[in-house]
């Protein structure tokens, strides 16, 4: 004896539900379809994503900016000082905030002269 399967969503609901969605993405009209159809906030956002339509939440830093990672960081740095690819990698064991600020400071400093500088110590 085979059971008939339970629709979830009626054609109707998923078709206004869609239309709605594209047009306005935001939590509001999630949470305003949630309580039209008696529904969770989950059960809405999962038949969306079924659907191709939903959009997630982009995270942002407690700055809120968008988050950049210590290995972008690094490998600006390793352009600018034109490193290799070891002393780039080596780069990433340091502390992001020191990564971002010696950036900084690298973005916003003027080249040396030829000659001009602290002496290069690596032979040393």
């Amino acid at each position: 004896m085979a059971t008939a399967k339970t629709v979830n969503y009626t054609d109707e609901q998923t078709a206004a539900l869609r239309a709605a969605y594209v047009a306005d993405p935001s939590e509001a009209t999630v949470k305003a379809f949630a309580e039209k159809f008696g529904k969770s906030v989950r059960s809405i956002v999962a038949k969306l994503s079924r659907e191709g339509v939903y959009k997630a939440k982009e995270y942002v830093s407690k700055t809120g900016e968008k988050p950049v990672k210590k290995d972008a960081h690094a490998d600006a740095i390793g352009a600018v000082l034109q490193l290799t690819e070891a002393e780039t990698e080596s780069l990433t064991k340091a502390n992001k905030t020191a990564l971002v600020k010696i950036f900084k400071a690298l973005a916003n400093s003027k080249p040396l002269a030829n000659g001009e500088g602290p002496e290069d110590s690596a032979g040393e």
